[in-house]
């Protein structure tokens, strides 16, 4: 897992590994109230001020472990906010530091609008319940000795989503929140978390009920060039998965519908954006709603396989394995039929693994149930490049779209700005809230140059077919591709 803090990762892995061999036991409803003593057993506190902290803070993420909200009341998101852990941020934005000269300018002082800068003995001072943070003593001091204390959540969310209670506890706005994940690495406490399926997928596995595992495409080369996808199949079905298909292939099925899609929008002189991104989804739908006739109604390529299989066997449970945690809005969003029952992250799935003492081993790169093309869905661009494959194998010339292909939040929130304004020049847009693509998401399992090194060369070793060719031998009539 790529932090900044490899101690919150340890603790919060480690509970859910505690958790699921609980579980794999049949044994967590009797003793989830024994693991907040068996990660902190005191009698020193280790991390906080006392070990009464810690273990309430294990307490709440329990509770998240088993997909509960925390706090006393749910905000409807899988993102959460564990309060007992949220501590020792500024309560004032901008502070004056030693870095200042009280100098006879006063630049800071003249440049504040509502009277918060007042000058002392041997400093500047900035009164919190005056200052309205509008950053422009900052920006007039000549010595930069005004610093600005932004919460690292609050700098980080894409949407201006997270604020402070009275008791400078972080909130989150439920109806700005896109649910992109950023927030929950950028905490230095660890104080936002999401909820975890991680029990629940477990009680079904226990029950004897069909599981299978759906791996995204940003998977391949996240955990070097010898952890092929049959290393994760072999793994997974050693803790009781029935099986595991590529969510590449569901790339393919969604390149070849949004090309239908494009094509048709083309002749209607209509711009469309993709739709296979839950958080630029996320985005759409509560910070620029006008737009949602724009927005493809493809579903994601998660949605697609879990569909295909679910076709076969409406009883199956399907369960997404990436680096996202907007897929965890997607599967509770409710309102897609035959969407995924789950969704885990790398380290979620990796705890499970551990607590069956399951490792993932180097296996060949010979079974490939994506092209090249489904593969590269989780890079910045790849799903352009799919759609304008399909549309090239559908006998229409894919030079004529104008395609923009965004490179993150900030990307996608200019992009949509100017296709709300009538300005966006381009025909589509892709829209990836993450940087890099799905490789760089907020719980991806390494940094996104060697991940992409890794994924290009196995990548090439993969079967070339086409979009067109690799759809032929499955059923593709026997479900929607629509939402």
């Amino acid at each position: 897992m790529v932090t900044n803090d490899a101690t919150i990762v340890k603790i919060k892995h480690k509970l859910i590994c505690e958790a699921a061999k609980l579980a794999f036991a049949g044994e967590f409803d009797e003793k989830k109230d024994m693991l907040p003593y068996v990660l902190i057993p005191g009698p020193q506190p280790q991390y906080r001020c006392c070990i009464y902290k810690e273990r309430e803070v294990i307490r709440e993420r329990t509770r998240l472990v088993e997909n509960k909200h925390v706090g006393e009341k749910d905000n409807g998101l899988v993102v959460q906010v564990i309060n007992a852990a949220c501590e020792g941020c500024p309560i004032s934005r901008y502070v004056v530091t030693d870095n200042c000269q009280k100098c006879m300018g006063k630049a800071c002082q003249n440049s504040c609008n509502f009277g918060a800068i007042s000058i002392g003995r041997s400093r500047a001072y900035i009164d919190p319940s005056k200052c309205r943070e509008c950053g422009k003593c900052a920006a007039a001091c000549p010595y930069n000795a005004i610093a600005d204390l932004i919460r690292p959540c609050k700098r980080n969310c894409p949407v201006d989503a997270i604020s402070m209670d009275e008791n400078s506890i972080c909130t989150i706005d439920a109806d700005k929140c896109i649910q992109c994940g950023q927030c929950i690495h950028s905490c230095p406490f660890g104080a936002i978390s999401s909820k975890t399926f991680v029990i629940d997928i477990i009680r079904d596995i226990r029950a004897g009920k069909r599981v299978i595992a759906m791996v995204a495409p940003s998977t391949e080369g996240q955990f070097g060039a010898d952890i092929t996808m049959s290393s994760w199949r072999t793994a997974l079905k050693k803790i009781g998965f029935a099986d595991m298909v590529e969510v590449g292939l569901g790339g393919d099925m969604t390149a070849w519908s949004e090309a239908s899609e494009w094509i048709e929008a083309q002749k209607e002189g209509k711009k469309m954006t993709t739709s296979c991104c839950p958080a630029f989804v996320n985005m759409i739908k509560k910070h620029y709603p006008e737009l949602i006739d724009n927005m493809s109604n493809t579903v994601s390529p998660m949605c697609a396989v879990s569909r295909m299989l679910k076709a076969k066997n409406p009883d199956v449970k399907t369960v997404f394995i990436g680096p996202c945690i907007a897929k965890k809005s997607e599967v509770v969003s409710g309102g897609i039929e035959g969407n995924a029952d789950y969704a885990l992250t790398y380290g979620e799935i990796r705890a499970m693994l551990r607590a069956k003492d399951v490792e993932l081993e180097p296996e060949a790169n010979d079974t490939q149930q994506a092209s090249v093309y489904g593969k590269r869905f989780g890079n910045g661009g790849g799903v352009a490049k799919a759609v304008l494959q399909s549309i090239d194998e559908q006998g229409v010339d894919s030079s004529i779209f104008n395609v923009c292909a965004c490179d993150g939040a900030e990307e996608c929130k200019k992009a949509l700005l100017l296709l709300k304004l009538g300005k966006q020049p381009a025909d589509f847009i892709e829209g990836m809230a993450c940087v890099g693509g799905c490789v760089g998401g907020p719980s991806r399992h390494n940094d996104i140059a060697p991940s992409r090194k890794n994924r290009d060369k196995m990548i090439a070793e993969a079967d070339a077919r086409t979009v067109g060719d690799n759809l032929k031998q499955y059923d593709m009539d026997s479900f929607s591709m629509m939402r």
